[in-house]
């Protein structure tokens, strides 16, 4: 079955959106780098990987969608506390990112969520299995 996951993103500026997410906290993973994309680490299994515009449509046959105008995915990643939730967000709003959606407490679930410098969507949220509502 899968072992891992990348996402594929078209960016505009990939020297902007690499500052944008190494001033958040992530990394890059080098060997996967190169002046036509960048491989955003994401956990041990999961990356995204942030295409310069031209290059990202050589994978494709349609167009590429302007996130900041159309929602094409929301990419979710779960952190390990409430705290952390607030503090990527509050570093990619100081990032330039912009606040999407009030914050969502649903008690055993919180979230917030951001667009980043291209329009795409980002979801950061901490989720406590224990409290999960019983069926």
């Amino acid at each position: 079955m899968v072992k891992e996951i990348f996402v594929n993103l078209p960016v505009k500026d990939l020297d902007k959106s690499k500052a944008f997410f190494t001033a958040i906290g992530f990394t890059f993973n080098a060997q996967f780098t190169n002046e036509q994309g960048a491989c955003l680490v994401l956990s041990e299994n999961i990356y995204a990987m942030l295409l310069v515009e031209e290059f990202f449509s050589t994978f494709i046959k349609k167009g590429i969608a302007d996130a900041s105008k159309v929602t094409e995915v929301i990419n979710a990643v779960s952190v390990e506390s409430k705290e952390k939730v607030h503090e990527v967000v509050d570093k990619a709003l100081a990032a330039g990112a912009v606040a999407y959606n009030e914050p969502q407490d649903h008690g055993w679930m919180y979230s917030r969520a951001f667009q980043d410098l291209d329009g795409h969507l980002w979801e950061v949220l901490y989720s406590d299995p224990t409290a999960f509502p019983a069926n």
